[in-house]
């Protein structure tokens, strides 16, 4: 996953991330929404290859993105938390587009 501009924007709403029952709700602020995937903050290490289940929606037009995605990277210490990339797995054709949206949104 490459890297890109954390959106400073508020063009987004909270971003759901969970795993067999934990939920993280994180502030738009605290993601790098890319075509491919996410990256963002936890107090918490993920495993590698955790598979997870991620919400994402744009108050601009209510659209939301819903899918699984494969933890690829997970770097950090718990002094100063985790960075956790995510790697989007067969979102739908809709998921796709809507993201693609939300992706040229923050672009902007």
């Amino acid at each position: 996953m490459s890297t890109s501009k954390v959106d400073h924007s508020g063009a987004f709403e909270p971003v759901t991330v969970r795993n067999h029952g934990t939920v993280l709700k994180l502030a738009p602020h605290q993601v790098l929404i890319r075509k491919n995937g996410v990256a963002f903050m936890s107090a918490n290490p993920i495993p590698l290859w955790t598979e997870l289940t991620l919400e994402l929606e744009t108050p601009v037009d209510s659209r939301k993105v819903k899918g699984t995605g494969v933890v690829v990277d997970c770097t950090g210490n718990k002094h100063c938390g985790y960075v956790v990339s995510l790697l989007f797995m067969d979102l739908s054709r809709q998921s796709q587009e809507n993201l693609s949206r939300i992706v040229g949104a923050a672009a902007r």
